[in-house]
C-alpha cells in the first residue's frame, strides 16, 4: 500500500508543518511517498511559495463521521499537492502513462490512507469524497450532469421515503402501502437505499464505485445529515448573535479586536 518515509534523511514520516492563518499551513520539512505503484516516489516540498495546505477538506456538517485530522492526515497533505500542478515532486505521469491527473492523486490518497493504517470504510469514503470534487472540476457537461443527477435523486427519494414511512403520501411503490407493517418498510426503504444508487452509479463511469459508495451514504445517513444540519444552522445564528459577525476565515472580528485593543493597554468597549 505504500509508505511515507522522511524525504531529507530517508528516516520515518515526520509531518512538520507551520500556520499561516490558521486554516492553511505549510510544510517546515518536506516528505515523501513511495507507492506500490510507482518506481519514482512523490514527494512534498517544504517551500510555501509552491505548496499550502488546509489539511482535510471536510465540511463542518461531516466532521461527526470525518474528522479534519487523524492518522490519514499526511495522506491529505499529499493528496493537497499531488492536485495542484508544480506543487510536488515525483512523476509525471500516471501508471498508464497519460498526463498524471486529479482521479490518479485520488486513488494515491486512498492508498495512502491504507498504508497509514486508516480504516478501510473511511479510507474508501474519504476517496469518494474527494472524487465528487474531481468530477465537478473536470467542466464536462455530462460528468456534472450525473453527478448532480444522483444526489439530487437520492435526496428526492430519501424524502418521499420518509413521508411515505408515515403514511403522509402513498407514492413510493418498495416502502408498501398504508397498511404496510413498519419494519417491512424499514426494509424496503433500507433494500431502496442500496439498489438505486447502485444503479443511478453506472451513470458515473469510471467514477462508479465511488458513486455507490456515496449514494449509500447519503440515502442512509439522509436523516442524520439533515438534523445535523438544522443544528448547524441554529448554532451558527446563536454565535452570530452572542459574538457578533465573522470574516471570510471564520474569525470573530468583534472579540478578536477586543482582545488586541486589551492587549495593548486599551480600554475595553462596554455595551
Amino acid at each position: 500500500m505504500g509508505e511515507f518515509f522522511d524525504a531529507e534523511q530517508g528516516g520515518p514520516l515526520r509531518l512538520e508543518l507551520r500556520s499561516i492563518d490558521g486554516s492553511d499551513f505549510t510544510l517546515l520539512r518536506q516528505i515523501a511517498f513511495r507507492s506500490d505503484h510507482y518506481a519514482e516516489c512523490f514527494v512534498v516540498p517544504a517551500d510555501l511559495r509552491r505548496f499550502t495546505t488546509d489539511l482535510a477538506s471536510v465540511p463542518e456538517l461531516f466532521t461527526w463521521l470525518v474528522p479534519r485530522t487523524g492518522d490519514f492526515l499526511p495522506a491529505a497533505v499529499l493528496h493537497d499537492a499531488l492536485v495542484r500542478p508544480g506543487a510536488f515532486l515525483g512523476p509525471d505521469t500516471d501508471r498508464d502513462g497519460r498526463p498524471f491527473a486529479r482521479p490518479e492523486a485520488d486513488r494515491i490518497f486512498r492508498e495512502a490512507m491504507i498504508g497509514l493504517g486508516t480504516g478501510r470504510v473511511r479510507a474508501w469514503l474519504m476517496w469518494s469524497a474527494v472524487t465528487l470534487t474531481t468530477m465537478w472540476h473536470s467542466g464536462k457537461t455530462w460528468t456534472r450532469a450525473v453527478l448532480i443527477g444522483l444526489l439530487g435523486t437520492v435526496t428526492v427519494l430519501g424524502v418521499l421515503a420518509t413521508l411515505d414511512f408515515f403514511n403522509v403520501i402513498d407514492l413510493v411503490p418498495w416502502m408498501g402501502g398504508p397498511d404496510t407493517p413498519w419494519w417491512q418498510k424499514v426494509l424496503g426503504g433500507a433494500a431502496g437505499a442500496i439498489v438505486i444508487p447502485a444503479v443511478l452509479a453506472l451513470s458515473w463511469g469510471r467514477f462508479r464505485a465511488a458513486g455507490v459508495i456515496i449514494g449509500i451514504a447519503l440515502a442512509l445517513l439522509l436523516h442524520v445529515t439533515i438534523a445535523l444540519a438544522v443544528l448547524l444552522v441554529v448554532y451558527r445564528v446563536v454565535e452570530r448573535l452572542v459574538s457578533g459577525p465573522a470574516n471570510p476565515e471564520g474569525v470573530r472580528t468583534q472579540d478578536k479586536i477586543e482582545a488586541q485593543r486589551t492587549a495593548h493597554g486599551e480600554p475595553r468597549h462596554t455595551d
